[in-house]
């Protein structure tokens, strides 16, 4: 059998003379970056032309999560009016389109592409614009600065695997790192978390299908932020236990129920209208509190200090489809 192999072209202009960074095309908009911001250009439904500007920095900790995640579940809102949205077999990229006022001044736009093009666009984006010393992926006070004038590449950080475990960690069989091998450095926030694992006692036969570990010991070591790795998974139901520290770096549209338990210290999320952005509620999370972000809604998150999210993620396929039409709820429980 002979393989197939995928290629893609993407519009990137040679760099700029000045700051040394590429321009990328894709469809109707244009990406540039000076030494400060990023710039998204588009033409309006009208045929008027329209920019936006973000921070270089922030640009690319949204950029680094849509790319690493596959576009996630629903809605990637890099801010208010730039984002994606996944249809699972092709990607809506958008401008405008899910902000209230600027739908209703038709300055908006919103293009859908084949996975592959956006992908292969976002990453070699991502790859350019990405400056040697800056892991987007990692806290603020743990990196160096997005900015100034194009200066070398990070590759090996914008392209670590995310961990996906196909059974629960530690199982044979499973992909995600073990705490207990994977010689991860504990992370400087977590160096009062206890590493003790679990007392395993199978009875003969069973050792590959019995298994425990320290959860809180796994993600003492993880070394990046708001990036919810695969622990465990049953069907569709997929555990999926984050670090947090500082700003979700994406504003995250639910096109299904998200359940969050806080494990420790503390989560202020912001939460507004899916399609309009209008705020709906400020909720407040403490070790010990669970909620669930209905499919309805946006959110952002605020970690004061790094602490431990597990999120449960609903990973049907199908699940969107059945919101869509009224088949599945878009709240967690109906009293």
């Amino acid at each position: 059998m002979n393989a197939v192999v995928e290629f893609v072209n993407v519009l990137a202009s040679k760099p700029d003379a000045v700051s040394g960074y590429k321009s990328f095309t894709l469809g109707s908009f244009t990406f540039c970056r000076d030494e400060y911001f990023a710039h998204v250009s588009w033409t309006t439904r009208s045929g008027k032309p329209m920019s936006h500007t973000l921070d270089a920095g922030n640009f690319l900790r949204a950029l680094m999560r849509d790319v690493a995640w596959g576009f996630f579940y629903g809605w990637v809102n890099f801010d208010a009016v730039i984002g994606t949205v996944n249809r699972y077999e092709s990607v809506d990229l958008y401008a405008g389109s899910y902000n209230g006022t600027m739908k209703e001044a038709e300055i908006d736009l919103l293009e859908n592409f084949p996975t592959a093009q956006i992908r292969a666009t976002f990453e070699q984006m991502l790859d350019d614009w990405t400056n040697e010393g800056f892991d987007p992926f990692a806290a603020p006070q743990e990196t160096g600065s997005a900015h100034g004038r194009k200066r070398g590449n990070n590759t090996a950080k914008v392209t670590r695997a995310r961990e996906l475990a196909k059974r629960c960690v530690g199982l044979k069989g499973d992909l995600a790192m073990r705490s207990d091998t994977s010689g991860a450095p504990i992370n400087r926030a977590f160096a009062d978390v206890p590493q003790e694992a679990p007392e395993l006692h199978p009875e003969p036969g069973f050792e590959n299908d019995v298994h425990a570990f320290n959860l809180f010991a796994f993600l003492s070591r993880s070394q990046v932020t708001w990036n919810p790795s695969f622990t465990s998974v049953v069907k569709y139901s997929f555990m999926c236990p984050t670090t947090e520290e500082h700003i979700l770096p994406i504003i995250h549209g639910n096109d299904r129920v998200e359940w969050f338990f806080q494990m420790c210290d503390e989560i202020h999320w912001d939460c507004g209208d899916k399609n309009t952005g209008k705020p709906l509620a400020r909720v407040i999370m403490k070790a010990g509190d669970m909620a669930a972000m209905p499919a309805y809604c946006r959110h952002q998150g605020f970690s004061p200090k790094r602490s431990m999210l597990l999120v449960w993620e609903n990973g049907s396929p199908t699940l969107a489809y059945e919101i869509q039409n009224g088949k599945s709820p878009e709240i967690p429980v109906q009293f």
